[in-house]
């Protein structure tokens, strides 16, 4: 098991039992409409060709976007925030869906058994590639939905693990907060002793309407709106909100997975 799958179990580990157990239940859904749907592309000649046709046809770059869509969604739910209200495109469309899951899938037979398409002619590899597929789906049929089946979540996880690896994130630069997460923001009245506003250094008087992030940081809204057109963090506790861009996106949940799960690894 590397790092990241590492770490990843041991954020969930800290989640309570019912939530937990939810979690667990949504990605059974997903890991299920997952597998149909490649199966589906493994089980038409016609849809294969087309779907292995797009992926010979797609750059580098728009290959590791498709990746980064599919890890976001995976993400999401792992760090529970499928119910977020941010506008990022990482909705897939139905052929984009089919491309990345095919394209897992060659790696994954290209990582673990490489010689079996060298072997194979190249007009073989749907039947090839379809009878590899059909024995991971005898493993994955023997597993219940049990809520606390940890055999279930580990394939989940390593296939966001082989995503990450993909595409790389690290401290990048600073990316604009997403529009809703702005307009989501609460305007509280300041009470007494309000403090002082981080970026402009004027003290907030009292009774004033301010602009109140989740971390519970006050800020005056002339100040803080300029600031999320630039950043998406916090200006005292850098407390990340989130953001339209996709990269960036990605980059904020992880970082939530890492502080969950105290390990401070990161990819």
């Amino acid at each position: 098991m590397d790092e990241t799958t590492t770490t990843i179990m041991a954020a969930l580990a800290t989640l309570p039992t019912p939530q937990l157990s939810n979690l667990t239940r949504s990605i059974f859904s997903e890991t299920l409409h997952r597998r149909r749907r490649l199966a589906a592309v493994l089980s038409s000649p016609t849809l294969f060709s087309l779907t292995l046709h797009r992926l010979h046809h797609l750059s580098l770059h728009d290959k590791t976007l498709l990746i980064a869509r599919y890890l976001l969604s995976s993400l999401r739910h792992l760090t529970l925030k499928t119910t977020t209200t941010t506008n990022y495109n990482s909705f897939l469309r139905t052929r984009d869906f089919d491309a990345v899951l095919l394209l897992l899938h060659l790696c994954e037979v290209r990582q673990h058994s490489p010689e079996t398409l060298e072997m194979s002619p190249f007009n073989q590899w749907r039947l090839t590639l379809r009878s590899l597929y059909a024995e991971t789906l005898l493993s994955f049929g023997s597993i219940g939905i049990g809520v606390h089946n940890g055999s279930l979540l580990v394939p989940y996880i390593e296939t966001v693990a082989r995503c990450l690896r993909f595409v790389v994130i690290g401290s990048g630069g600073d990316v604009a907060d997403a529009v809703s997460a702005v307009v989501a923001l609460p305007s509280v009245v300041v009470g007494g002793g309000g403090g002082e506003c981080v970026i402009c250094k004027e003290e907030m008087r009292e009774g004033r309407e301010v602009c109140e992030l989740p971390c519970r940081h006050l800020y005056h809204w002339k100040c803080i709106l300029p600031w999320f057109k630039k950043r998406n963090t916090c200006p005292y506790c850098r407390f990340q909100l989130p953001t339209d861009d996709l990269f960036g996106e990605i980059q904020r949940l992880w970082s939530l997975l890492v502080k969950m799960s105290g390990t401070g690894f990161k990819e």
